[in-house]
């Protein structure tokens, strides 16, 4: 297996540095930018959207992974890609036509990957994964930072993991994790399937960050 990626949050950095934030982790060795872009209805915080993301761009060379936390991302889909996205994930309990939607990433040159929240079923993607090159199991209820994660999810991951084997999908699906991510919890959802931590106050929480992202590697 390849090495596992570390994706800080961007959430988790102090917005009134975000260029030298940004920076910082890249020279930290982190893998890729987790982007929660949250719009006050399908998750109660508001966090920052396609013209911040834009003038960050400018900033690194990271890969821009772009969690849609919204009610309605459709519409958005165009202004992230100029902005710069590298990827798309849109939430199967936001999109009324999933099928649609990702088909749209794709069609824009994105990656497209689906997220699920902690209560919702894996069957619930079940059509759709041939369209998927991601599919980010929520291991923490969205919207808030800091929280721990939910057991429960590790089980659906590795579940998860075992049907794309059996499917011959795992090779062109990424299995990504967010909510919870610490060391002491990192060794659980790798071994249960995950490719991709998304790591918030894991991260940008430690005051130095290449240990931070180091120490998740090593565990």
């Amino acid at each position: 297996m390849s090495q596992t990626k570390i994706y800080p949050s961007l959430l988790a950095a102090d917005f009134s540095k975000l260029a030298e934030e940004i920076a910082a982790i890249e020279m930290a060795s982190a893998d890729g930018l987790h982007l929660d872009v949250m719009d006050g209805q399908f998750v109660p915080n508001i966090s920052f959207g396609a013209p911040v993301i834009k003038k960050l761009k400018k900033h690194t060379k990271l890969e821009f992974d772009c969690h849609l936390m919204v009610q309605e991302p459709d519409p958005l889909f165009e202004g992230f890609k100029e902005a710069g996205a590298d990827r798309i994930t849109v939430h199967q309990e936001a999109c009324t036509h999933l099928h649609r939607s990702l088909q749209r990433i794709k069609s824009l040159g994105l990656k497209a990957g689906v997220s699920i929240n902690p209560a919702t079923s894996l069957s619930a993607i079940e059509n759709v994964l041939e369209d998927v090159d991601l599919i980010l199991i929520m291991s923490v209820n969205p919207g808030f930072g800091g929280q721990s994660l939910i057991p429960s999810a590790i089980q659906k991951l590795r579940d998860l993991h075992t049907g794309l084997q059996k499917a011959g999908l795992r090779d062109q699906i990424s299995l990504q994790v967010d909510g919870g991510i610490t060391p002491e919890t990192c060794a659980q959802v790798i071994e249960a399937g995950a490719d991709i931590l998304v790591a918030g106050t894991a991260v940008f929480g430690q005051k130095d960050y290449s240990q931070a992202i180091a120490s998740l590697r090593k565990a």
